[in-house]
């Protein structure tokens, strides 16, 4: 018997080759940039022919707001597609590699940069000198800032432990203090506020991380059964999860754009119009979840269903963008 060498060229029939993995990468980098286009160009276009002056450093705000989003989501999709994984019958214990690292490592510099935006009074700092790191601790913003900034320093070291299912906790703590953020104690019913807002923030984590972290593990299991056992578990809990982010995301709308003039100010106001394309978004995201869904139940092959659904996950990113760059713009007054 004569034992041949496989040519480099040549890839293992389960596993992708070299060029494909060079190929997503390339990929993932050219996505990473197109994304990150929205909060830097996004705020003088929704600006415009509005009237509203933009804060200082918008841009900057909405982009680190835009890293903050992507580093929950993250580890928060592998905590989530790890438990279902567990529960399906005969399934591989290959695993892709974490990122969660590299993600609370991205999420505490975004934490990091913003705080620093904190502390010179909501204004972009031009130098060390320019930063009052003893007034962070005065201020309820202050406060909530350096949470985030400990939170994600914790989640990466919980990551990196022989326990990852801890940084659970220092995640849920980003997730809490964003939702008090968002809605100050000078705001009508602030607790309602946050409370939606977690409610909100909480599950587009898991739809956006779960997904991302179910389409990297089919991708190592390799086998047809498992794999669609777990993409069927993923989009029963994507059914309930889309409804509580619907809901939540309408009750937050009407309470800061009363529906009588909401018509008028998702054209008028820069936030309205950033929130107009995140609905669109969404109404697409939809569009691609039940396209996946009729494929993994009807189709001969349901694994065809990753397809619509790395679309899904493409089409999430822009919207997590969206969302960062939500957080920069001027709230529209209530009339």
């Amino acid at each position: 018997m004569t034992l041949t060498r496989p040519s480099p060229g040549v890839a293992n029939g389960s596993e992708p080759g070299p060029r494909a993995g060079i190929g997503r990468a390339v990929a993932v980098l050219v996505l990473v940039a197109l994304a990150a286009l929205i909060p830097l160009l996004g705020p003088s276009v929704a600006l415009d022919g509005t009237g509203e002056a933009a804060a200082p450093g918008t841009e900057g705000i909405a982009l680190l707001r835009t890293v903050l989003f992507a580093a929950l989501c993250v580890p928060v999709g592998e905590l989530f597609v790890n438990r279902l994984a567990g529960s399906v019958p005969g399934a591989p214990t290959v695993v892709p590699r974490s990122w969660s690292p590299w993600a609370a490592g991205a999420g505490f510099v975004a934490a990091l940069g913003l705080a620093s935006v904190v502390s010179t009074g909501n204004l972009v700092p031009h130098s060390l000198a320019d930063l009052d790191v003893g007034g962070l601790y005065g201020a309820r913003d202050g406060k909530l800032a350096l949470l985030e900034v400990n939170a994600f320093a914790v989640a990466g070291l919980c990551a990196l432990s022989r326990r990852p299912t801890t940084q659970l906790w220092p995640l849920a703590a980003v997730v809490v203090a964003e939702a008090l953020r968002a809605h100050p104690t000078t705001e009508h019913s602030p607790l309602l506020g946050s409370g939606l807002t977690f409610v909100h923030l909480a599950c587009a984590t898991l739809w956006v991380g779960g997904l991302l972290h179910a389409l990297r593990t089919l991708r190592g299991w390799g086998v047809r059964e498992t794999g669609a056992a777990l993409l069927g578990l993923y989009a029963r809990v994507a059914a309930v999860l889309l409804a509580a982010i619907t809901a939540t995301g309408v009750w937050s709308s009407l309470r800061r754009m009363p529906s009588d003039t909401i018509l008028q100010q998702l054209t008028e106001t820069a936030y309205g119009r950033a929130l107009l394309a995140k609905v669109l978004l969404m109404a697409a995201v939809a569009g691609l979840a039940l396209w996946a869904r009729f494929r993994l139940r009807r189709a001969a092959d349901p694994l065809t269903a990753c397809a619509p659904a790395r679309a899904e996950v493409v089409a999430l990113a822009v919207v997590v963008a969206v969302s960062g760059l939500l957080t920069a713009l001027p709230v529209p007054i209530r009339w």
